[in-house]
């Protein structure tokens, strides 16, 4: 039990417990929670005088809340004015004003007081941002309301096209599709005909409908490329090759558009070859739980041929009339917010990022920050090479003028200047190095313990210095090497990077 419940239950304010119970030398730190010994000396001290009224805690009035926040931010949570919470903390000796920002364990007693139950933002979700009040001051909010329409102006929202994510089974023609919608040849240049990094584009329908497309990698070693890519889409189009039905990788597919709550479109690819079976292949996507209208469900699904191009304007027309119902929108005039989709280190430009523009206007020379890095917008290219230069939201652009090679599924923000998105930056670096410190806990090993190891015959170490092109190529690298398990030798990942890789 922490002080400011105990001074609710007795009915007294919390300054007034505290005092008592540092004389008493009960305490130290009045947001700790407390000893047996100092709610018992406590309630004997004050409960016959107990006659406050108490505002006991409602179980449905939850609020989550993030590591800091301002004043009004947290009036705003809590339904009351600023004022109200003001005075809150003035009673318990805390003198802030509107725009000041105060720390989780003071929010969390402001609103106790006010009948609230209180839960942490997950630590995965938590985002830097910068404040209201400017001047290089940050707080932190959570990944869902950085990209929540809720506290945008209602008349400065506009229609934005929809991003449709293409998922699927390895080799199922999910990059032969967009190579059919878009009239270029991408799956000719990749290793095997299998994508390995993830590709963001946006094309025109012949009614001029604008849609965004992202090609993820249908190989089982790129999970994490998927699930990232299920994360920032308003629409999923499952293909599925109709000579090989619904195969390990759908059916992952299909879960992370559940997991992230988002349509499902059917795409039932290679319909123009000799052994296809559509429906084996609906009968198999039932099995699954989607169940298309062709068998009386709700699922929209189109049959198609890549390699023809039979049915593609249709897969198109069925993507605009789905987003259609969607009534997606976006605010352009604000700072731009969005996601990196894929990063690598390109000779002659250095660090390079691919950024889904999710909303707002990103602008050549704005400030921004991303993770723990932070820059200027150098230039800015859109998925066909060309330079821009502005990129207005639903748009994939590359964006070049980062110090090093960011983290794919990073938010990427642009910020008012260069002190705000250093202080984000640091902020972000400062939580990843506690990170890896409590990683690297493990104590160091002597060369008498290798020593009598070896004697021993114990499980040797294969030390491995991994680098890849991009960082989602890397990241597949890495968990297809843990996967590996070995009686004799235990891999162990000493260096990871990405850069130009060489034969030396």
């Amino acid at each position: 039990m922490k002080a400011h419940e105990l001074a609710r239950e007795l009915g007294i304010s919390q300054k007034e417990l505290v005092n008592f119970l540092q004389q008493r030398r009960l305490t130290r730190n009045a947001a700790a929670p407390l000893a047996p010994g100092a709610i018992e000396a406590a309630r004997s001290a004050f409960k016959p005088a107990s006659v406050a009224v108490r505002i006991e805690p409602n179980g449905d009035r939850k609020v989550v809340l993030p590591p800091t926040l301002t004043v009004k931010d947290l009036a705003e949570k809590l339904g009351v004015s600023p004022v109200e919470v003001i005075k809150k903390l003035m009673t318990s000796n805390i003198m802030a004003t509107i725009n000041q920002v105060i720390d989780f364990a003071t929010a969390e007693i402001v609103a106790d007081e006010f009948g609230y139950t209180v839960d942490p933002v997950k630590s995965e979700d938590v985002v830097a941002v910068e404040s209201a009040q400017g001047e290089g001051a940050v707080v932190t909010t959570s990944r869902e309301e950085l990209f929540s329409l809720a506290n945008e102006d209602p008349g400065k929202l506009v229609t934005r096209p929809p991003i449709v994510t293409v998922m699927g089974h390895v080799d199922h023609g999910k990059t032969s599709i967009l190579d059919s919608i878009r009239n270029t040849r991408v799956a000719s240049g990749e290793a095997g005909g299998i994508t390995q990094r993830i590709g963001a584009y946006r094309i025109e329908t012949a009614d001029g409908h604008p849609v965004v497309f992202i090609d993820t990698p249908g190989h089982e070693a790129f999970t994490a490329m998927r699930a990232r890519g299920a994360q920032v889409t308003d629409l999923v189009v499952l293909v599925v090759a109709a000579d090989d039905g619904v195969m390990p990788q759908t059916v992952e597919a299909i879960q992370h558009a559940r997991v992230a709550k988002v349509p499902i479109i059917v795409a039932i690819n290679k319909i123009d070859k000799d052994n296809s079976n559509v429906d084996r292949v609906h009968q198999e996507l039932a099995e699954q739980g989607i169940v298309t209208r062709h068998y009386g469900g709700e699922y929209e699904c189109v049959h198609v041929s890549a390699r023809t191009g039979q049915g593609i304007e249709d897969l198109l027309t069925t993507i605009v009339l789905a987003s259609d119902i969607l009534e997606l929108k976006a605010n352009p005039d604000r700072n731009a917010i969005g996601t990196i989709v894929d990063a690598h280190l390109e000779r002659g430009r250095g660090p390079v990022a691919t950024v889904l523009v999710q909303a707002g206007t990103l602008k050549v020379g704005d400030d921004f920050v991303c993770g723990h890095i932070y820059g200027r917008v150098r230039a800015l290219s859109d998925d066909r090479g060309r330079s821009v230069n502005e990129a207005p939201p639903a748009t994939p652009v590359v964006v070049s003028g980062m110090s090093e090679v960011p983290q794919a599924g990073d938010i990427f923000q642009v910020v008012g200047s260069e002190k705000a998105a250093r202080q984000i930056a640091l902020t972000k670096l400062m939580e990843r190095r506690s990170q890896d410190a409590a990683r690297d806990v493990a104590p160091r090993i002597t060369l008498e313990e290798l020593a009598r190891r070896a004697k021993e015959g114990e499980v040797k170490e294969l030390s491995l210095v991994v680098k890849a092109d991009a960082q989602g190529t890397l990241e597949a690298l890495l968990a297809a090497l843990q996967k590996i398990e070995d009686p004799v030798v235990a891999i162990k990942i000493v260096g990871q990077g990405v850069g130009q890789v060489s034969d030396s």
